[in-house]
């Protein structure tokens, strides 16, 4: 009897002793045993549910040795009052884990995916196949690549130091000014940010078509019209999916997608990339093709502005994306990013297409010296991007069709569709937030 009643009388004595010596602290501290200010916690008050699950994967490998592979980690937020008809699939960032980054920046604050919650929206948030929470299996899922290294994104991100060589550099790399504290390695929010990088894989053509499926598949399992948001590396394979599933889609907000068109300029860099225009696999056009090299294309004698590189565009009559001609898209630039010289190339490319792309330059509406919309301090597919940009792009696509027209030149019925994105309006708190409010007022 005494050795069964020693493990209950333990625990009791225990909990008076934990009792008793912290009750000073409690006495000073209502939330005693809550995190203290070091550990970044945010409310939940506007969450109503939360849902985690995969999506996609099929066994791989000789009978008796089969392996699970190509499922994709997803997690959904509802607010508990859901006040626009259109949840948000984020699709965004290249290397680093999907859903962690919408939901904290590297100094501290809420990201997206807080934001669009706290609005009313439904947000959808994903793991790329072999990326995160999403499983890799060696041998088959392609080649691990290593994170970008401390140097390189103080280069390319944070604008911590110059371009390594002049190839590398761009004309509007001088204009970064948002990225939170020094953004040198050594100062916490950089060295924060660099732990939130991860493993790359190079998977290829294989890979992406496991991701197109995988979203495809979610997108069916939430079974009504959403808004697509791209970002970087990985919009390639959201134009894929809005292609497959164009009847639901209702709008896509494009934050530095990746680009140009044709051919790679990335940082002084050449060769063939997003042979299909704006994606390296098979999407739709009208007339029909089989192959990308039937697009017949050319480059621009000069490009549209200094600083500025030329794009490559179709030659007339242009084949047209018949499958995205009714989605409505808003494509945003940072002014100091490294894509600056070849972001106005995918809406060029879009528009010809017959793809209604409205371009928004940041800073054109008050919004300067933004880096690659990355994730860094308000990233919006993951942190929001360095700079206030969350904003932005909730009121340029905000409802009222004589606001569209006044500040996106769009004609009525595209401001009309602009406005059925659900009206992204959000008026900041922070001090441009007064401007915001004239400007959507006015």
């Amino acid at each position: 009897m005494n050795k069964r009643m020693s493990l209950p009388i333990l625990v009791a004595l225990l909990a008076i002793f934990v009792l008793g010596a912290t009750g000073a602290i409690a006495q000073k501290n209502n939330a005693a045993g809550s995190p203290v200010s070091g550990i970044p916690t945010f409310s939940t008050d506007q969450i109503g549910r939360q849902g985690h699950f995969y999506v996609g994967g099929h066994y791989v490998g000789e009978p008796g040795k089969e392996t699970m592979d190509g499922a994709m980690y997803v997690e959904v937020w509802v607010p508990k009052t859901v006040r626009h008809p259109y949840p948000v699939v984020f699709i965004t960032g290249s290397v680093g884990q999907g859903a962690y980054e919408l939901i904290q920046t590297p100094d501290g604050r809420p990201g997206w995916a807080y934001d669009f919650v706290n609005q009313g929206y439904t947000v959808y948030m994903m793991d790329f196949p072999a990326h995160g929470r999403s499983q890799y299996l060696p041998g088959v899922d392609g080649t691990v690549t290593p994170p970008r290294s401390g140097p390189l994104m103080e280069e390319v991100w944070s604008g911590g130091r110059p371009a390594a060589t002049p190839q590398s550099d761009w004309p509007q790399a001088r204009k970064q000014t948002q990225w939170p504290g020094s953004g040198k390695m050594g100062d916490p929010t950089f060295d924060y940010y660099a732990k939130t990088e991860v493993h790359g894989v190079s998977g290829g053509p294989r890979l992406e078509k496991i991701a197109v499926e995988d979203i495809e598949e979610l997108i069916d399992r939430i079974n009504q019209p959403v808004i697509l948001l791209l970002h970087s590396g990985l919009a390639a394979t959201g134009w894929v999916v809005a292609d497959a599933r164009h009847q639901m889609i209702k709008g896509i907000i494009a934050a530095e997608p990746v680009a140009p068109p044709i051919e790679d300029a990335e940082r002084g860099s050449s060769g063939p990339g997003r042979l299909w225009g704006i994606s390296n696999s098979f999407i739709h056009y009208d007339p029909p093709i089989k192959e990308a090299s039937e697009l017949q294309t050319v480059r621009q004698d000069k490009p549209d502005a200094p600083d500025l590189i030329p794009c490559w565009t179709q030659k007339e009559p242009a084949h047209k994306l018949i499958n995205l001609e009714n989605i409505p898209v808003l494509d945003v630039s940072g002014e100091a990013s490294y894509h600056r010289p070849y972001a106005h190339c995918v809406p060029k490319w879009l528009n010809q297409a017959g793809v209604k792309t409205t371009y928004v330059r940041l800073e054109d509406v008050g919004l300067r010296g933004n880096g690659h919309l990355r994730k860094t301090a308000r990233k919006l597919p993951s942190f929001l991007w360095a700079g206030s940009i969350k904003t932005c792009v909730k009121w340029l696509a905000c409802a009222r069709p004589g606001l569209a027209r006044r500040y996106l030149d769009l004609g009525t019925q595209a401001a009309r569709e602009v406005a059925d994105l659900g009206c992204l309006c959000h008026l900041s708190d922070d001090a441009s937030g007064s401007e915001d409010r004239q400007r959507i007022q006015g």
